[in-house]
């Protein structure tokens, strides 16, 4: 019998992608984001991969580069909450690549605080970052694909904390939820553009980084209210991402998909 509490290897890539151009934000490092930019490589994509932390992301393309020497791996630094800097990856991506056929908007901010000791400025920067700067991106996406008149996907990463409640999350599931709406309503305007727009939605996927800004104690319960009595692999979530930009979902625009082994 399979122990489902034992994370699987990541799957070989199936070629879902191949001839695409895709730009994945927040993709430094050892999270979701990189694991996504790992992932569209792996099924035939070529990448821009875009974060505020120059360093990182450098080594990161370094990293893709090398593991994938077939395919273009280009990186942009760009921080999500200048709208000049945001069109800017767009833009260079494109001129880099030739296209953009793919828009991962994965750039996010979390926090543990009470409402009740929140500052403002808490507020501000997790809602700057996680939702106006999925708003950015989204908005500098459509905006090619509308002058490129080609279509093209934009992938959203939201969470089920846009559904759930959790102690200490207020800022965070308020830009997750925010996400979730801006999802379904840019989806709606996005058709006629040949644009499809959806979002992931994942319970908790656990990796270094995370684990350096949240307690091992809370990690390590949520894992365990899982169905499989574990966290999810980065590669887990980026697998769905990756199906998402790809034909196989033609028919889908405007969805929010739990990655999770609970109900959401």
């Amino acid at each position: 019998m399979t122990d489902l509490s034992v994370p699987p290897p990541p799957i070989p890539g199936h070629g879902l992608l191949t001839g695409k151009v895709a730009v994945v934000t927040a993709a430094a490092g050892t999270g979701i984001g990189s694991a996504t930019a790992r992932r569209l490589l792996d099924e035939g994509a070529d990448v821009v991969v875009s974060d505020w932390h120059e360093r990182r992301l450098k080594q990161t393309e370094d990293e893709l580069a090398a593991a994938f020497p077939q395919r273009r791996v280009s990186a942009v630094s760009c921080d999500v909450t200048s709208s000049e800097q945001v069109d800017d990856l767009v833009r260079t991506a494109a001129e880099r690549l030739g296209r953009v056929d793919i828009m991962v908007n994965n750039a996010g901010l979390g926090g543990q605080t009470p409402v009740v000791d929140m500052t403002d400025e808490q507020w501000d920067r997790v809602l700057d970052i996680t939702l106006n700067g999925t708003f950015r991106c989204t908005r500098a996406a459509l905006r090619y694909f509308r002058a490129a008149g080609h279509g093209g996907v934009i992938v959203n990463n939201a969470s089920v904390l846009g559904w759930r409640a959790q102690h200490g999350q207020a800022h965070y599931a308020a830009a997750k939820a925010g996400v979730m709406a801006l999802t379904r309503c840019s989806a709606v305007e996005a058709a006629a553009l040949g644009v499809r727009i959806n979002a992931v939605a994942p319970s908790i996927a656990r990796h270094p980084f995370l684990d350096k800004v949240t307690s091992a104690e809370l990690l390590d319960r949520l894992a365990a209210d899982e169905a499989f009595g574990r966290a999810a692999e980065p590669w887990e979530v980026a697998a769905t991402i990756a199906v998402l930009a790809s034909d196989y979902t033609s028919y889908m625009t405007g969805e929010v998909v739990s990655v999770s082994s609970q109900r959401a």
